[in-house]
């Protein structure tokens, strides 16, 4: 289809007089392909409209938030219940206990909860409660493993110094002899080992959590008086109903929760187990916005969706069926195309494209066929998605594949990838 982009381009123009670089973060120029749309004007359910009105298939999900679908009708009318009665008060209201009461209900290991904005917020938190329990400063994560933008974690160390990232050091991912090496590197200092709740780093396959290494955290840090830390911000309530590394049957003593805990409304949380509540009472935390309460309705709201509608298992479901399926087709046209990370968050890379030349070709094709995929970074299935729309991309990347089998050999390669190249410390 040929799709209209003179609002969006009328923006980009206007936003780089008044935005540094036109845009940030993980929507910067330059990091989607150019006629990927910077502005969008609303969404509905698994749909998002551009400035200038083209309808996709939100492959991103708002690059997580949107859990049940956008513009969710009971979620919604919570949230806006909520801000007819209070929402950002003088200190927070009731729904606060009961958020709390009802996500450490549903997180095996938690005992108490802590609520902030973002995901970062959270991370952030879960690093000073660790160290205030300990009393050390060193932390142990594996390599390329996202935990946020503050400056001890950004994957973009421009503006930080050396200070920022002292007491961190990094093991691989699934490589228990590295963990160990890790560990033993820190000595008495050990405060925390931060662990994804499975690979999930961009321009790489995914992998699922290993049991050994995962098990081997736990021992260490039992081990060493450390606390592990399940940074469940992007993953949770995508992977299981409880923190993520339950379904493996490892639990650790802090994990991090964001993103769609409230269907896209700005919430996160800090859950943790009793061992760690003294020293989470003890830091010095807050901000502006923090007790709002219309999130905390939306949060609830999405709560009680999640245990009383089989969601996961059908975004599973649909996920396993379209990465299958891509694979096939891809497969049909002589293309090796790899799927991995879960079904419900894939995320798929050509054989033989190491400058994703490939990868920024396929996305925008399947863009103007009304599917809006990532490149490099893995994607999300949400609740409000049907095997029709499955069906759709599977249709679409028919006649994806086949352009890019045509014009595959005379592709230029992709030159914007400076954002994260050799800024992983």
């Amino acid at each position: 289809m040929t799709r209209a982009n003179s609002q969006d381009r009328a923006l980009r123009d206007r936003a780089a007089a008044v935005i540094p670089g036109g845009m940030y973060g993980h929507q910067a120029v330059g990091l989607l392909p150019d006629d990927y749309p910077q502005f969008f004007k609303r969404g509905d359910g698994a749909h998002i409209w551009d400035a200038d009105g083209n309808r996709y298939l939100d492959l991103m999900c708002a690059y997580g938030p949107n859990l049940f679908g956008y513009a969710h009708p009971e979620i919604d009318a919570a949230y806006v219940r909520q801000l007819g009665v209070g929402d950002t008060l003088t200190g927070p209201t009731a729904l606060m206990v009961r958020l709390a009461e009802e996500m450490t209900e549903m997180v095996g290991h938690a005992a108490w909860a802590m609520f902030c904005k973002n995901g970062t917020d959270a991370t952030t938190m879960a690093l000073m409660t660790a160290r205030a329990h300990t009393r050390r400063k060193t932390i142990v994560r594996a390599k390329g493993a996202y935990h946020g933008a503050a400056p001890w974690c950004t994957p973009r160390p421009t503006g930080t110094i050396d200070a920022d990232h002292a007491h961190q050091i990094f093991c691989d991912y699934n490589d228990v002899a590295s963990l160990e090496e890790a560990v033993a590197k820190a000595g008495d200092d050990l405060a925390a080992i931060f662990a994804a709740p499975f690979k999930h780093d961009a321009f790489i396959d995914q992998a699922r959590p290993d049991l050994a290494y995962a098990r081997k955290a736990r021992e260490l840090a039992d081990a060493t008086g450390a606390l592990l830390i399940v940074d469940d911000v992007r993953a949770g309530l995508r992977v299981a109903r409880d923190c993520s590394w339950s379904a493996i049957g490892v639990e650790p003593d802090l994990s991090t929760w964001g993103k769609c805990i409230a269907n896209g409304h700005p919430i996160s949380a800090l859950l943790g187990s009793e061992k760690a509540r003294k020293a989470a009472a003890s830091i010095y935390v807050t901000g502006s916005f923090w007790f709002q309460a219309a999130p905390m309705a939306a949060a609830l709201e999405t709560l009680r969706l999640v245990r009383t509608t089989d969601y996961l298992e059908r975004i599973a479901g649909m996920g396993e069926r379209l990465s299958a399926g891509l694979t096939e087709r891809a497969a049909a046209h002589g293309l090796g195309l790899r799927c991995s990370g879960p079904g419900q968050m894939p995320l798929y890379l050509f054989d033989d494209d190491p400058d994703l030349r490939k990868g920024f070709f396929f996305v925008s094709q399947m863009l103007d066929r009304g599917a809006y995929l990532h490149p490099w970074h893995n994607m999300f299935l949400c609740a409000a998605m049907t095997d029709a729309d499955i069906d759709g991309v599977l249709n679409a990347a028919e006649d994806a594949f086949a352009a890019l089998k045509r014009e595959g050999p005379g592709l230029a390669p992709v030159d914007k990838l400076a954002f994260l190249a050799g800024g992983q410390r």
